[in-house]
């Protein structure tokens, strides 16, 4: 509490802090700087003139003049509409968000019976058709280490199952005692649903039976 307040009064300074952070970049009067390059409303190059002119400028488009990267040298400024500019970051940051590849991870033994396969296949599949990455890994415990070729053809008929939906990054690897291989899908135009229905819910996690084997 100490670092909050001061004497029983909050602190000031974390105040102005929380107000700069949210502030939003400068624009207009807030520019202060000598001189600024200008893009101007279609997204053009104007060129680098005094905060004042370009300012003056904005005024004439009737529009803001915004700080869009205050780190160059100069500064870059857009003549835009404050509104909109804030649209467009919102917009921005939203694409980059549903962009975020996740990794999904479906595991496999080498005695996994024919149920519990197509489970993981449908999960599987689930998963590479939301845009998902995923890692199939087949675990060999104790003396399953003796049924490697077993453990590989099982890998690569799943990668065969699965081909309609993701490709294999590289070949199936044995690394320790886990044989595993990671599959992406392929482009969202293509990907066909084959084992289950589009209305099905998709899974957070692999969570069938086998794993716990």
């Amino acid at each position: 509490m100490a670092n909050q307040f001061q004497g029983g009064r909050p602190n000031p300074q974390q105040k102005n802090n929380k107000f700069a952070k949210n502030y939003g970049p400068r624009r207009n009067e807030r520019i202060r700087v000598p001189r600024v390059r200008v893009i101007g409303p279609d997204g053009a190059q104007v060129g680098v003139m005094s905060s004042a002119e370009a300012l003056a400028l904005a005024r004439k488009y009737r529009l803001d003049l915004i700080e869009v990267s205050p780190n160059a040298e100069p500064p870059v400024c857009r003549i835009l509409d404050y509104g909109k500019y804030l649209y467009e970051e919102a917009k921005k940051q939203k694409s980059q968000k549903a962009s975020t590849t996740k990794v999904k991870e479906v595991k496999l033994r080498p005695h996994i019976d024919r149920h519990d396969y197509e489970t993981k296949m449908r999960n599987a599949e689930r998963f590479l058709f939301s845009g998902n990455k995923l890692k199939i890994t087949m675990m060999l415990r104790g003396r399953e280490m003796e049924f490697k070729n077993i453990a590989f053809d099982i890998v690569n008929r799943a990668l065969t199952d699965l081909s309609h939906m993701g490709h294999a990054d590289s070949e199936p690897k044995l690394m320790g005692k886990n044989i595993s291989v990671t599959v992406s899908p392929v482009a969202q135009k293509l990907r066909k649903l084959k084992y289950s229905g589009e209305d099905e819910e998709i899974p957070e996690e692999d969570d069938s039976s086998s794993d716990s084997e």
